[in-house]
């Protein structure tokens, strides 16, 4: 049995909208990659608000949006835990605890 994959979002469609949810985000807000591409109607496109995020040299609040498992971006663990811990957000062991959205 094959499983379809899901159709790639139009790319000017797909941004708009991210960028509309990740805006909308509030000090102290923590989200997962695949929360926010629902969010923007795309459901199933985690890994591609990750590359927008990651290809937005910091445009949006990047440090609001973990893993499902609440992980930090890799490589930029220090810097993603410093912030959301001036926001309150409690990290623990590279995850964040106690999630709220």
């Amino acid at each position: 049995m094959t499983t379809a994959r899901p159709t790639p979002p139009e790319p000017a469609d797909f941004t708009e909208a991210v960028v509309a949810v990740l805006e909308g985000l509030e000090r102290g807000d923590v989200v997962t990659y695949g929360e926010v591409a629902a969010e923007a109607g795309f459901p199933g496109a985690a890994r591609a608000v990750g590359r927008l995020l990651a290809g937005s040299d910091g445009a949006f609040p990047w440090w609001r949006v973990v893993t499902a498992s609440g992980r930090l971006v890799p490589g930029h663990e220090a810097e993603h835990a410093r912030r959301l811990a001036a926001e309150g957000v409690e990290v623990r062991n590279g995850r964040v605890r106690g999630r709220r959205s």
